[in-house]
């Protein structure tokens, strides 16, 4: 959290102004974590958490208290009046306490205060990477829309154009009314699916604004695609071995650092300290007390020194109800054990979530691969039925079929390639790595 302060900061003070014009995608990651709410109340729940240790921890320290008081009377003990100042009485007292001995259970306490903390730290970090990946899904989606979108508005012009054509056509006599209808029916469908795609686009980016704060509309800055070539023809074709290895070599690195699995092992840690605290309930408190009297001063005596005087108190409590405490630690037990259950619940899913988002990203490299050879083949086919329906030896029907085609081969491509990008998104979320650069070299087993 305070990485991501700092880059706001230099991000702020290097383009201020400039995200008016052209915003990045590490621009918008910046924004999203300074905008976050959910993160904002984190780090004041770890604040208060920190006091509440340092509660724990002075609770620990001896307890100081002083305290004064003055009398004053009116009427003596057979009921006359008499002057209040000839019996004013003053006087100041001190008084030191410390718990010597509470069977440990202080010191328990303020582990379990400080595996609270550090869990709810964990809480935060958990909260980063997924406000991370919320923003990385908006800029990739919005870049999505905008790329349908020209694929729509190229497919209306194709439209626009084979409408023109068959309007010349038909006037001379050579397609008949049918084909002409086609033609005019495949434009309608073409423009609105161009304005359903303006729709998404808008909406998408409306998201973003709201991740990131941002209160204009952005030009958001395009993705390098060649930048993952070599991540693509690796992963596209990575034998099961590999993939195995891939997959091992990801699960260590995410039992070092996701902080979902570390939350629950903190969670185990506290459970059992709790147990051992309501074990403890049977052993005795000491507690070591100094009182100080004094100084003093009345009308009548006038000034006393102070007068120490000192007492160990030692107390102790063994419950008779033994069915209570019985039944006490029982259900301290049972929390302790579901405890560990979710441990190891974490890790499984830990475990499916990692295998999930590695198939994922196999399954995305190989439609961005196939998807971009068959929009090869895909153009040509278009651009020789477009020849011949100029040379009059191809219908309407056909240049429309060719036509939809195309755009659904282009809409395939663009899915897949930013499907992919939020695959790598999510195994860099999974592993906590603060930058992609580390998630590449382990896929690319470098």
């Amino acid at each position: 959290m305070r990485k991501a302060v700092l880059l706001l900061s230099v991000v702020i003070l290097a383009s201020a102004g400039s995200f008016a014009e052209t915003l990045s995608l590490e621009q918008a990651r910046v924004l999203a974590l300074a905008n976050s709410r959910s993160l904002a109340q984190y780090n004041m729940q770890i604040r208060s958490s920190i006091l509440d240790e340092r509660n724990q921890l002075y609770s620990m320290l001896p307890s100081l208290s002083a305290g004064y008081s003055a009398s004053m009377s009116f009427m003596d003990k057979d009921w006359g009046f008499i002057n209040p100042v000839d019996t004013f009485n003053s006087g100041a007292s001190f008084s030191l306490k410390q718990i010597i001995f509470q069977g440990g259970k202080t010191f328990i306490q303020k582990a379990i205060s400080s595996i609270a903390t550090d869990g709810v730290r964990l809480s935060a970090l958990s909260e980063y990477y997924s406000v991370l990946d919320s923003v990385d899904s908006a800029y990739f989606t919005v870049l999505e829309a905008a790329a349908s979108l020209e694929a729509a508005e190229s497919s209306l012009q194709t439209a626009v154009l084979s409408l023109s054509m068959a309007e010349i056509r038909q006037s001379s006599g050579m397609i008949n009314q049918g084909d002409y209808m086609r033609a005019m029916a495949d434009k309608e469908d073409r423009e609105n699916s161009r304005n359903q795609a303006r729709r998404t686009l808008a909406l998408n980016m409306t998201r973003l604004k709201i991740l990131t704060g941002l209160t204009e509309t952005t030009e958001l800055e395009q993705i390098d695609f060649s930048a993952y070539e070599d991540a693509l023809g690796r992963l596209a074709g990575i034998s099961d071995e590999e993939a195995d290895a891939l997959y091992d070599n990801l699960l260590k690195e995410l039992a070092k650092s996701n902080p979902s699995l570390a939350r629950a092992a903190l969670s185990t840690q506290s459970a059992e300290k709790s147990f051992s605290i309501t074990k403890r309930d049977y052993y005795p408190t000491i507690t070591a007390e100094i009182n100080v009297r004094g100084p003093t001063y009345s009308k009548a005596g006038g000034y006393a020194e102070p007068t120490p005087s000192g007492s160990v108190t030692i107390s102790g409590s063994i419950p008779i109800d033994f069915w209570v405490m019985a039944n006490r630690i029982e259900k301290s037990r049972i929390s302790r054990d579901r405890a560990a259950l979710d441990f190891t619940n974490a890790g499984i899913q830990l475990e499916t979530d990692l295998q999930s988002a590695l198939l994922n990203a196999f399954a995305q490299a190989e439609s961005v691969l196939s998807s971009r050879r068959s929009l090869q083949y895909i153009e040509k086919h278009f651009e020789y039925v477009m020849e011949r329906y100029r040379l009059s030896q191809s219908s309407v029907s056909d240049l429309g079929e060719a036509s939809s085609l195309l755009i659904s081969s282009r809409n395939s491509l663009i899915k897949a390639s930013y499907g992919f990008l939020q695959s790598l998104s999510r195994l860099r979320s999974l592993a906590a790595f603060e930058d992609e650069e580390k998630l590449m070299n382990i896929l690319m087993g470098t």
